[in-house]
């Protein structure tokens, strides 16, 4: 059994997180938790759709989804924390038109976390 945490703030993350858990999931035993943070220069929608996404992506797992809003470092280790799980998975960065290499959030989560990461690619665009 693995616990699994999606940290995402867009849909972008979502899907992306989702190619990469459909082939890795057993459904009957392993859990799956999407935190979605609300980033303060984001679209108002991002981090609920994002929630949406899983849902219906991962929907054999019926992943346990929360929206938080603040710091996306904190909020996103603050949830690492409270639901421990065996694997993080993160986007590189918002997947945003423009966005390139590794952004600040993935950064500063990958360097307090205490547990295996997987920065997951997006497909081309």
């Amino acid at each position: 059994m693995t616990d699994f945490l999606v940290a995402t703030a867009s849909v972008h993350v979502t899907a992306a997180a989702a190619d990469y858990l459909q082939p890795r999931l057993d459904p009957s035993e392993d859990s799956v938790v999407v935190v979605a943070v609300d980033e303060p220069d984001a679209p108002d929608r991002d981090a609920a759709d994002a929630a949406n996404v899983a849902r219906s992506r991962l929907a054999a797992a019926m992943p346990a989804t929360e929206t938080r809003a603040g710091d996306p470092v904190a909020e996103l280790r603050a949830a690492v924390a409270e639901h421990d799980p065996d694997e993080v998975i993160l986007g590189p960065h918002g997947g945003r038109e423009g966005d390139d290499g590794l952004g600040s959030t993935a950064r500063g989560l990958l360097a307090a976390l205490d547990r295996p990461a997987v920065v997951v690619p997006f497909p081309e665009r």
